[in-house]
């Protein structure tokens, strides 16, 4: 279990992180969301006792992580796929996190199959894809292991095969009850793979909730399409029920904030016949646009106009 209770960073007249308070359970994917430049990888280093707080705590198994005596079999992480010697191979890399750590060099072959780096494991880090330092990124935090794991956008430069094995990786790490943190900015995944939501802004908490609270809540409006003979009379009754009502280029109309229930008993009640009723789901992604609008720091206004050359 991860508890955060409190966390703050402050770079001079810049605050990173602002009193969050959050706990990461173990046998769930939580999922941490925000823009760029909310706070997250500061948060995720904290927690991995690489930068210091201003205030606040983050304790990992119910103590901070540097006085842990075995911290790579407590927590593994992938934070930068970038922090690798080039000069080493990717085995090499393994078997000296292995030696420091005390863990058993067979459990370097071990990762290295489990990640799928295979023969490229012998080759130097520097001729490496960023997919393959990914892979190498995530052998090493599971080494020891451990019972949490943090993964910092794990899925850049995966293929799609490399994306859909995170997937099922991070689902078996939860699955077999260990404490998963993870950091994307790919929604369609994460509404795919995350039990749990942790959302921030500006280093402040947006959201904490279940996926399913989350798209249930404010940002996620139900909305429900129908298609009817008599559109006109449809529209008016619920208008009358105080509903949001739109035509729709293709003859529907598209209903705010009802149930689909809702919407045919409305239809019975004004005796109009319905040949299709489907409510719409909003995606994760649109709800945490809405969710996340105002904490955006980089903006971009207008649309830009081409160069011609």
């Amino acid at each position: 279990m991860i508890q955060v209770r409190g966390l703050t960073k402050q770079y001079a007249a810049v605050c990173a992180v602002d009193d969050l308070t959050f706990d990461v359970l173990p046998g769930k994917v939580t999922g941490f969301l925000g823009p760029n430049g909310a706070g997250k990888s500061t948060t995720m280093r904290m927690i991995l006792g690489l930068d210091k707080p201003t205030a606040g705590s983050a304790l990992v198994g119910g103590r901070p992580f540097a006085r842990l005596g075995e911290p790579l079999r407590a927590a593994g992480a992938l934070l930068d796929a970038q922090a690798v010697h080039p000069g080493r191979s990717g085995r090499d890399h393994l078997r000296v996190a292995a030696r420091t750590h005390g863990i058993p060099v067979r459990r370097v072959d071990e990762v290295i199959d489990q990640v799928g780096l295979g023969p490229a494991a012998r080759r130097r880090v520097r001729g490496y894809s960023l997919g393959m330092r990914q892979r190498l990124g995530i052998a090493t935090a599971l080494l020891g292991d451990p019972a949490a794991l943090l993964f910092d956008e794990p899925m850049n430069g995966l293929d799609l095969d490399g994306v859909r094995w995170i997937r099922r990786l991070v689902r078996e790490l939860a699955d077999d009850g260990r404490t998963v943190l993870l950091s994307s900015h790919l929604m369609s995944e994460m509404e795919q793979t995350a039990d749990h939501l942790v959302i921030i802004g500006r280093g402040r908490l947006i959201a904490d909730a279940s996926i399913q609270e989350v798209m249930r809540g404010e940002g996620a409006a139900r909305k429900v399409r129908v298609r009817t003979p008599s559109t006109d009379q449809l529209a008016g009754a619920l208008l009358r029920m105080r509903l949001r009502v739109h035509p729709t280029d293709d003859g529907e109309l598209l209903v705010e904030g009802a149930s689909a229930e809702t919407v045919g008993d409305v239809a019975l009640e004004a005796g109009v016949a319905v040949h299709r009723l489907a409510e719409e789901h909003t995606s994760l992604e649109q709800v945490y646009l809405d969710l996340t609008g105002d904490s955006v720091q980089y903006k971009v206004s207008g649309t830009p106009e081409l160069v011609r050359r």
